[in-house]
């Protein structure tokens, strides 16, 4: 699965991006929201994992972007943003799940199984 991680945190990232790939993803990891939209807008993905808070363009504004466009590759919000108004917030957005850092990396992976 080719699966495009956004994540602004390079401790979080790195760990993130080393266990996906462990079990065989192909994994484009960056840190910022403009990158995110770049990628995006040039490349077909399987799966996006995208942080809440990014610098340059936040994630909901680049969910929104990839929707409107008529992408639909699945969407995983990863935040820190963890009332249920946050968590409804994002999955109205356009996310098809959502996960609260610190994220677990077993659900993780079940969750880009699923």
């Amino acid at each position: 699965m080719c699966i495009l991680l956004v994540e602004e945190d390079p401790t979080q990232l790195e760990p993130l991006q080393a266990a996906l790939i462990h079990v065989d993803h192909v994994v484009d990891a960056v840190e910022d929201g403009p990158t995110a939209r770049w990628l995006t807008d040039e490349k077909d993905y399987d799966l996006l994992i995208f942080d809440w808070m990014l610098p340059g363009e936040d994630g909901l504004s680049l969910w929104q972007h990839y929707c409107q466009e008529g992408r639909s590759a699945p969407i995983l919000m990863l935040t820190d943003k963890d009332t249920t108004a946050d968590k409804v917030m994002g999955l109205d957005a356009g996310a098809h799940d959502y996960l609260v850092k610190p994220v677990d990396l077993v659900e993780l992976l079940a969750r880009t199984r699923a």
